[in-house]
């Protein structure tokens, strides 16, 4: 394997990592500020990536999509996945703040990392693309930033989707309650255990490219302009 290769496989890790690791803390950080301390006493507001391993998430699901299309044929894959979830109490996140506090915590994670998406876009209008010669730092850098970018709207979007365990749920569960529109909140509660069997459909059908990476490309298209 080339030495270009290996670079841009460490920096793609590193830059997943950034991704899934803040997006988690983001949630158990804003629980935090409306009280729920459960995840501060369960360590998880810390940036130790161990804290975060998810065996599925942080270490399956990376590896099969990154490697599977080279196997397929394809000329690279890409990273995606997420870290173990930050434990919320959200009886005390509602008791304290509502479901508006609620809705805050499920979003905290997206706002996370469509910031930091926007963050890496304009240092990558300041980043000339690196040349063969340029020296290992600036190549690992540029390339850690532009997959910074890119992996931070993937996650984005994909945790915008009304999928049950994620985020989109979350949200629309919580809204749903605001409004006192059970019957949607115990549509997604019901099907909830379902939730990592439809990530993987969704990842490994057609559906990725009309849910997940034409919505990417639109943002990327918008932030790289």
């Amino acid at each position: 394997m080339e030495s270009i290769d290996l670079i841009k496989i460490a920096a793609a890790v590193l830059s997943l990592a950034v991704a899934i690791i803040g997006h988690e803390i983001m949630h158990g950080w804003v629980a935090y500020m409306y009280g729920d301390t459960t995840a501060k006493n369960a360590g998880r507001l810390t940036v130790n990536p161990i804290s975060h391993v998810d065996l599925v998430g942080t270490i399956i699901v990376p590896v099969m999509m990154y490697f599977l299309p080279i196997l397929l044929g394809a000329e690279s894959g890409f990273l995606f996945g997420w870290a173990k979830p930050v434990p919320v109490n959200m009886a005390t996140v509602t008791r304290n703040a509502g479901y508006n506090g609620a809705m805050q915590v499920d979003l905290a994670g997206i706002v996370y990392n469509f910031t930091l998406a926007a963050f890496a876009s304009v240092l990558l209008l300041y980043m000339p693309k690196p040349l063969v010669d340029d020296g290992f730092v600036y190549i690992f850098t540029y390339i850690f930033v532009l997959q910074l970018l890119v992996i931070n709207v993937v996650l984005g979007v994909f945790n915008l989707l009304p999928i049950p365990q994620f985020d989109g749920a979350h949200f629309i569960m919580h809204l749903a309650l605001k409004y006192k529109i059970n019957a949607v909140a115990e549509f997604f509660y019901k099907y909830e255990r379902y939730g990592l069997v439809i990530v993987l459909i969704v990842l490994m059908t057609p559906l990725r490219e009309y849910l997940l990476f034409m919505p990417v490309q639109l943002i990327l298209n918008l932030l790289m302009l």
